[in-house]
């Protein structure tokens, strides 16, 4: 399944910084950056999320892109996941995958039912401009690679 060109799936969630976050209500003030996450528990996650912690706020500055990053945890354990990683950035709660599901889908592990790991970047319009869906769970888009596409105009950087 892609989305890839389509209109990004709609979705309110709860965030470990207090309150609801929805992605309409984002994209109001610029582009969003969407990661799907595996888990709390993911190591590969924890990577990833740490590349978009360490370049979420120049892209909001400069660019106006915000860092949604969905996890399919309970909201405590996402909390605890962002306070042991010392993220920058807020994570969202989907307990029951349901997002996750709508976006990259979602697969039984030995953890339970996890999130597909997947970045989609969607545009103000409400377009996903970039998706990547991972083949192994260690098949990741970094934060520094968005931070560029967004730049060259949701064009591959390196034009591939």
């Amino acid at each position: 399944m892609t989305i890839q060109g389509e209109s990004a799936p709609e979705f309110t969630l709860e965030s470990t910084g207090g309150g609801k976050v929805s992605l309409t209500e984002r994209l109001e003030d610029g582009p969003a950056v969407v990661l799907v996450n595996r888990g709390h528990w993911c190591s590969f996650c924890a990577e990833q999320l740490r590349t978009f912690s360490s370049v979420a706020e120049d892209l909001r500055f400069h660019d106006g892109v915000d860092v949604l990053a969905v996890v399919p945890d309970e909201l405590q354990r996402v909390t605890e996941m962002r306070d042991r990683n010392d993220l920058d950035i807020q994570l969202l709660a989907d307990p029951d995958g349901a997002v996750a599901e709508r976006y990259s889908g979602t697969e039984e592990t030995s953890h339970g039912r996890t999130g597909i790991a997947a970045t989609y970047v969607v545009d103000t319009d409400g377009v996903v401009r970039y998706e990547q869906v991972a083949d192994h769970p260690a098949d990741r888009t970094y934060g520094n690679w968005v931070r560029y596409f967004v730049r060259n105009d949701f064009e591959n950087p390196f034009g591939e």
